[in-house]
């Protein structure tokens, strides 16, 4: 057998896909089933090389069949469409080329480029991921392209923030914008105050990287208006009221909702969907010096509310409410924003479900639906105005922060609807990060409810015709 790369045929974009290669090895999706009827494809001394490897198809077991010079790599599947399905196999089989032997859908595709993902700025990877031809009959451009996109959110949620603070973020949006030939208006520190950003500015005015509010425009001007904003908090000691270490380890990932939407937005230009696409990113680093914000301050808003200060790390919220202020202005069809907002969320869905609020059933029912044909899962979580009491203020419009312990997630994200006028509105709170290693999900920076929000957008905008379709 020589399965040694095929260096004449590079890869795909920087992914693990490659057109064509002449010393591709096969790889056969086996299904597993209660009669073990599969066993029918195989011949006797193909069984026997099975049985030595202790294969029975269940999922994720990987085998090798050897005849010859020949090999085929079995992989054990339960069936569905996923990202496990192959999302496994680029670190686990040995690098080379490698070409499917059955069909597979898109999203399995994804998960091969998903699990080739290695994150590389600050130590070397031990190998390369086996690369995959990528099959004619599925559509690669929105493999390709999804597989970057989340990549992108991965690598900017791993890097130190040593490396993302705001002014990198900056210079990431900056280069999308050059990429796609979309505007990019970036209000900067003090500035930030002449726009009634005083939100934004107060949570960045004491680190060393001044505060920005980072504004992409792209599409032509005639198509449906989207606008994306994500939390740019780029390092979350807790302000004043500060995080306890164990609290602050990961807190390089609080600019995840930013890495996100700069995801969604990649994928949304690359696949070149007829929207009017608008990306705004607060970005700010929630540190502490002499001129940081206080508990019992009261800042101005761009909507003209009012907010005092119960805690200074209730942070995300400060700067989203300015931008979706902001992201209303235009009167847009649709808003989206994503943030790594609360505890409170992750106690109530885990670290591998991304939290939902949506003021529109419909719009709640359809993206949940493609939740779930992503594999990529969301989880509607209830905007009960019953609570808006606890947001009340005697010397302010609202407080920032619920002195009570309850309803977290849903009273952050009420304050934040306070802050959006009537438009059609979805906010994720996410975890942003994989606490554990899974087929196409290796522990670290991870885009939740990216693919599901395209999905959906691709599923309403695209034309019949279109590429994208």
């Amino acid at each position: 057998m020589n399965n040694e790369p095929d260096n004449s045929e590079d890869t795909i974009a920087g992914t693990c896909f490659i057109t064509e290669s002449d010393q591709a090895t096969p790889v056969r999706l086996v299904a597993a089933d209660s009669d073990e009827s599969w066993r029918l494809d195989f011949s006797e001394a193909q069984l026997a090389w099975l049985s030595r490897q202790s294969f029975n198809a269940k999922p994720g077991q990987i085998a090798w069949i050897e005849e010859t010079q020949d090999a085929v790599v079995l992989v054990g599947w339960d069936g569905k469409d996923n990202l496990a399905s192959l999302g496994h196999l680029p670190l686990q089989l040995p690098e080379g080329d490698y070409v499917l032997d059955n069909q597979v859908t898109n999203l399995q595709l994804i998960g091969w480029g998903l699990g080739g993902y290695q994150f590389t700025r600050y130590k070397n990877a031990k190998r390369q991921p086996a690369r995959l031809v990528l099959p004619e009959a599925n559509d690669g451009d929105l493999i390709v392209n999804s597989t970057v996109a989340v990549a992108l959110t991965r690598d900017l949620i791993n890097t130190g923030a040593q490396d993302m603070a705001p002014s990198h973020l900056q210079a990431e949006v900056q280069a999308l914008a050059d990429t796609f030939e979309a505007s990019c208006q970036i209000t900067v520190g003090d500035a930030l105050l002449d726009n009634n950003c005083g939100a934004i500015h107060a949570v960045g005015r004491a680190a060393e990287d001044p505060p920005c509010l980072i504004d992409l425009q792209w599409g032509d001007e005639t198509h449906p208006k989207v606008t994306l904003v994500g939390k740019g908090v780029t390092f979350d000691s807790g302000g004043l009221d500060i995080k306890p270490a164990n609290a602050m380890r990961l807190m390089k990932k609080d600019m995840g909702g930013a890495a996100t939407v700069i995801g969604l937005a990649y994928l949304i230009m690359a696949q070149n969907l007829p929207v009017r696409l608008r990306l705004l990113v607060p970005a700010a680093e929630n540190a502490i010096a002499g001129n940081a914000f206080r508990p019992g301050d009261v800042l101005h808003t761009h909507k003209g509310l009012t907010v005092e200060i119960d805690n200074t790390d209730a942070e995300g919220r400060l700067l989203l409410c300015d931008a979706l202020s902001i992201a209303c202005e235009d009167k847009p069809q649709l808003i989206f924003d994503y943030a790594t907002l609360t505890g409170s969320a992750r106690s109530a869905v885990g670290a591998e479900i991304a939290a939902m609020f949506c003021n529109d059933d419909d719009l709640a029912n359809a993206v949940s639906r493609h939740g779930n044909s992503h594999d990529d899962p969301v989880w509607r979580m209830p905007l009960h105005g019953g609570y808006n009491h606890m947001l009340d203020s005697k010397v302010a419009d609202v407080v920032n922060s619920a002195a009570s312990p309850y309803a977290g997630a849903i009273t952050a994200a009420l304050f934040l609807q306070k802050f959006v006028s009537d438009t059609r509105w979805m906010h994720f709170d996410i975890m942003a990060f994989n606490t554990r290693n899974r087929a196409g999900r290796p522990e670290g920076g991870e885009a939740m409810a990216l693919r599901a929000v395209y999905g959906f957008l691709q599923e309403t905008f695209a034309e019949p015709n279109s590429d994208t379709a």
